[in-house]
């Protein structure tokens, strides 16, 4: 006979896994979001004319999203996803140097 003890944990198991399965196969759902981000902002930094202000955190922000699409193709969507947030930063940086330059060249 089955003790009633080995049940008394059924719920917070069945609870665990109903709160983990939808999370677990969403790798390339978290990719998309920070891929698409950190595109506009290097979109966006590309515009202000970061490759001449910002030269080196614009080709950072670049390469970085290229690997990020390398690894997503190889299904890595972990590194993927934290190679398009360190895209990102590097182009807000790009962003934030190109605009400076701008305020003091007077535009």
């Amino acid at each position: 006979m089955v003790s009633p003890k080995r049940f008394d944990r059924l719920p917070q198991l069945t609870l665990s896994l109903a709160l983990l399965a939808p999370v677990a196969g969403c790798g390339h759902t978290f990719f998309a979001f920070a891929a698409t981000s950190a595109s506009s902002k290097v979109e966006e930094a590309r515009e202000l004319g970061a490759e001449q202000y910002a030269t080196y955190d614009y080709y950072l922000a670049v390469e970085h999203l290229k690997k990020a699409q390398t690894e997503a193709s190889e299904a890595d969507y972990s590194d993927a996803t934290n190679l398009a947030e360190k895209a990102e930063e590097h182009a807000v940086k790009a962003i934030r140097l190109a605009r400076e330059a701008h305020r003091g060249a007077g535009r």
